[in-house]
């Protein structure tokens, strides 16, 4: 074989992943990756940079959770992989299809009178043994891009990492080895739901005089929204969803909204009347029943899930069908009779009046005080104020009041970056969603403490072009920490900073910037939010005294 015959393996890596149809990766580049990044370009595949490496990473996952793609990061050795550890299991929780191409030392054993240390040094194989990620590596340039189809096929099934050790990703590879990727695995059937699980739900339901459908994201991953209002009709069930699912059933006439932690005053007084619900596709965490009291506790729980380990695993479970959320609500269609029309108490006409003529206004008394606005008004004004087709982001923190308010067209535009409970992966999953969805405005609404964390990628925004309207919820304070120690009645001091205006540093950087304190100032921005032209940052000055309600779950009996 000839010299001509052999590439770089940093080449062929790039090569491979274009033959792949890798659009994008995104990373931060570092000594033993910065020829893999260089060659990207030439391959015609786009790499775009983050600050950090947690960033780059969330990049990844809400590139994958916005576009259903794969979505791939690249961070080096040693403390990139570190300062990446946060996103990897972040990654690993939402199950987003992943692959993270790591930096890893050489693996030829260093000469016993080198000159040392490595400083770099880092058990990467441990750290991602720790974070529960899978792992390869390349350990054979002239095999190397077919190990690396292999890992990018395996990430469609969650994070995937791959190592790349200097020593290979600086040998040559073989032109011939860049191949196609492996035959895809057939995606395994759901169980088919068993008859018996089936008919002991069916008699559950067929018991109840007030039924409640709630779906979650398994329903709307299995498309089972129309088999969901053809069942709550035969039933004369109401509906309501989790928060990862908000707004499946917006516009139907018995559409309760979120149940749980972000549930509204109509659908939650309707919520306590059900006998019986049924769960489809919804894990039925501590936000969704709002630490076991969003549920009637007399009512009887049926859980549907394609997943068996998922059955009862975080709520009492009385009927639970293994199965297809789309395939049983079918089959429940046909197993349970018809409601009559004098039969449907959950179908009455004062409860269409109720939910039709529901005003989110209704559900609090706004405190605004002279210089902030009330989080819950901010999150209707905004609702008011964006352009109805919208992807929502949020971060986590204590402004979260707001997202019961924030309306979207679909699950699918919706991405809570609080699978790993920290704030701050926010920001670069709303970077990776933007460009994974650019059809749609994306709206990232972050905490500032949160913000202060990964203000830098306000540089990465401007520079890349990322179509995006941040709004910083600002009480000058990491407000959950805050509430947290009032209600224990300590000091709040050391939770708190001083206020900073925000809209002047993101000017900087070239965004359109706005301060807003009022409901007016906020819906004075639907003409720019109409139709944004370049990125926009909004540091929205809320009243920081306002309690979360997961918050007040929370707080410890008085």
């Amino acid at each position: 074989m000839t010299t001509r015959d052999r590439i770089p393996t940093y080449e062929a890596l790039a090569l491979q992943l274009k033959r792949l149809g890798a659009e994008c990766v995104f990373g931060l580049m570092s000594d033993e990756t910065a020829m893999l990044i260089a060659s990207l370009d030439g391959a015609g595949v786009r790499f775009i940079g983050a600050r950090h490496e947690n960033c780059a990473v969330a990049m990844a996952e809400g590139y994958a959770a916005a576009s259903g793609r794969l979505g791939i990061a690249l961070v080096g050795r040693g403390p990139a992989t570190a300062n990446a550890l946060h996103g990897i299991v972040y990654a690993r929780k939402t199950g987003s299809p992943v692959l993270l191409m790591m930096g890893a030392p050489s693996g030829v054993p260093p000469h016993p009178n080198a000159f040392g240390p490595d400083t770099k040094a880092l058990d990467s194989v441990a750290v991602l043994r720790a974070a529960g990620v899978r792992h390869i590596s390349l350990d054979d340039a002239d095999v190397a891009p077919q190990l690396l189809a292999h890992a990018y096929a395996a990430a469609h099934q969650g994070a995937m990492a791959l190592l790349l050790p200097m020593n290979i990703l600086n040998g040559s590879t073989p032109t011939a080895a860049i191949a196609d990727a492996p035959a895809a695995r057939a995606v395994a059937r759901p169980p088919a739901p068993r008859t018996a699980a089936l008919e002991a739900a069916a008699a559950q339901i067929a018991r109840a005089r007030r039924p409640l459908i709630l779906a979650g994201a398994g329903a709307h991953r299995a498309g089972a929204r129309d088999a969901l209002m053809q069942l709550a009709e035969h039933l004369g069930a109401v509906l309501a969803t989790t928060m990862k699912a908000k707004d499946m059933f917006r516009g139907h006439a018995f559409d309760c909204g979120v149940l749980g932690s972000f549930s509204h005053g109509a659908g939650r007084r309707l919520i306590e009347q059900a006998d019986c619900v049924i769960a489809f596709g919804a894990g039925l965490n501590q936000r969704t029943s709002s630490q076991g009291m969003s549920l009637p506790e007399a009512a009887t729980l049926v859980q549907v899930d394609i997943s068996r380990e998922a059955v009862g695993r975080w709520l009492h479970c009385d009927v639970g069908v293994v199965g297809d959320a789309r395939e049983v609500a079918e089959r429940l269609l046909a197993l349970v009779p018809a409601r009559s029309e004098g039969d449907r108490p959950m179908h009455a006409p004062a409860v269409r009046e109720a939910l039709a003529g529901y005003r989110p206004e209704a559900d609090f008394e706004a405190s605004h005080t002279a210089s902030t606005v009330d989080p819950r008004s901010a999150g209707i004004a905004f609702d008011r104020a964006l352009p109805r087709e919208r992807n929502v982001v949020y971060d986590a923190g204590n402004f979260l009041s707001m997202a019961s308010y924030v309306h979207v067209p679909g699950p699918g535009q919706i991405k809570q970056a609080s699978d790993f409970s920290s704030i701050g992966m926010g920001f670069g999953t709303a970077m990776g969603f933007a460009h994974g969805a650019p059809e749609r405005v994306t709206v990232l609404f972050i905490g500032d403490g949160a913000f202060l964390m990964t203000l830098g990628e306000l540089e990465t925004v401007a520079r890349e072009g990322i179509p995006l309207v941040i709004v910083v919820m600002n009480d000058g304070a990491y407000g959950a920490e805050l509430h947290y120690l009032r209600q224990r009645n300590m000091a709040v001091s050391v939770a708190q900073f001083p206020q900073v205006d925000y809209a002047p540093i993101a000017a900087g950087f070239g965004f359109h910037a706005e301060t807003v304190r009022t409901v007016g100032d906020i819906l004075a921005l639907a003409p720019l939010l109409a139709a944004p032209e370049g990125p926009i940052f909004i540091d929205c000055k809320m009243n920081g005294a306002v309690t979360a309600g997961f918050l007040e779950e929370t707080a410890p009996a008085r």
